[in-house]
């Protein structure tokens, strides 16, 4: 369950009237409340998925191919539930891109267990889990905007969150939609000063994607600074814990394949490696400046990392609070710094939400006829996009 807010972290203009009752009946009331307060984003961010997925069906009807077997069992998909039903490699081997340890463990961990108790498929309960985190996940989003902007911005911000250009990912069998609601309520816990929240909520980020070391980041330095200025313990446990996630499953890969760096030996046999962002420049000069047939996907790609980060810059302009900068900034660092594949970057680019809050602002504050028309058409792109992904680009999303 989420941390919800608190009289202690929530300014008294905004304080719900005391009810009566206690216990676990107030902690539902809270939370009751909080999902009422956070309905219209829900509604918003459903609508927009609902309409991506309708033109995604539409697509493959044409094409003679089926909706779910894309969405469940493709690409990555497909690693994911190896694991769930195999577990992993023992050895490091030197097969390139075949080490499934690359992959972090919670999200198959789930699919397996939520399968042993339920009748469906483990790619059916992969894509489930998906479809729900993205719902815990908006909701969070939403939090995080609220709490620093109001409720419509933090609605718009999780309606253009859906809306991103490959916000497909969202509603398959990928570890985005989870690691993003760890995510978005980890940077909300910190927001509030919940630090025990935030550092087991990162924990969990940690488990779920390698960049989850970005939400650790984030944690351990905006925890250390409040016990610094506060002297707040919670914060220094919340700092400790944050990165127990990451470290904890890097530990085991190098135990398991029997080297102290396994973990950065398995990411070598899959071309994964930091070069400052070399190759990244390269690609963008070649798909941006000097290809003259460039390929569509690989161009939106391209101006998707330009601008993130002219975004973090805004980000920085307008003072966000630290917790967000430093997730945001680790979280690119590490993707424009890597010296991998570069088609997959703007997936890795989803969980970085609070990009967007510049943008949600400024359509927040916008006449009623000019947001309609920047959500509508990030919408629609979003859906051409994602259809185009999935059922014309070739590679992995």
């Amino acid at each position: 369950m989420p941390p919800t807010a608190t009289h202690a972290t929530v300014p008294a203009s905004r304080r719900p009237p005391a009810t009566g009752g206690g216990g676990v009946r107030g902690g539902e009331s809270r939370l009751l409340r909080a999902l009422r307060r956070a309905a219209p984003a829900l509604l918003g961010y459903v609508t927009v998925r609902l309409f991506g997925l309708l033109v995604l069906a539409r697509w493959a009807h044409v094409q003679g191919r089926g909706v779910w077997p894309t969405l469940a069992t493709s690409w990555d998909s497909r690693w994911y539930l190896s694991i769930a039903g195999h577990g992993y490699e023992r050895e490091l081997g030197t097969a390139m891109d075949s080490n499934n340890l690359a992959f972090f463990p919670l999200y198959p961990a789930l699919v397996r267990a939520v399968a042993a108790v339920t009748p469906g498929t483990r790619a059916s309960v992969a894509l489930a889990i998906a479809v729900v985190s993205s719902l815990v996940a908006a909701w969070g989003i939403f939090s995080v905007g609220d709490r620093l902007h109001g409720r419509r911005t933090g609605t718009v911000l999780a309606v253009l969150w859906g809306a991103t250009p490959v916000a497909v990912v969202q509603w398959m069998g990928y570890t985005e939609s989870l690691f993003t609601a760890f995510t978005a309520w980890t940077l909300y816990a910190a927001l509030g000063s919940r630090w025990l929240w935030a550092g087991s909520l990162a924990t969990l980020a940690g488990l779920t994607r390698p960049t989850g070391i970005a939400v650790a980041a984030a944690v351990t330095v905006a925890g250390l600074l409040a016990c610094v200025r506060a002297r707040d313990r919670r914060a220094l446990v919340g700092a400790l814990i944050a990165p127990l996630g990451w470290w904890g499953f890097v530990a085991w890969v190098g135990q398991r394949v029997g080297r102290r760096d396994g973990y950065f030996a398995v990411q070598k046999l899959w071309r994964n490696e930091w070069d400052g962002g070399r190759r990244t420049l390269w690609e963008l000069r070649r798909h941006l400046a000097y290809d003259a047939t460039p390929t569509l996907f690989l161009v939106v790609v391209s101006v998707v990392l330009v601008l993130s980060a002219a975004l973090y810059v805004l980000c920085v302009a307008d003072r966000q609070p630290l917790v967000l900068l430093v997730f945001t900034g680790v979280l690119l660092l590490v993707v424009l710094g890597s010296g991998g594949v570069f088609f997959p970057r703007a997936r890795f680019l989803v969980p970085a939400f609070p990009l967007l809050l510049p943008v949600a602002v400024a359509v927040a504050r916008a006449r009623c006829a000019a947001a309609v028309l920047v959500l509508g058409g990030a919408a629609l792109s979003s859906a051409w996009l994602g259809a185009y992904l999935l059922l014309v680009w070739t590679g992995p999303p």
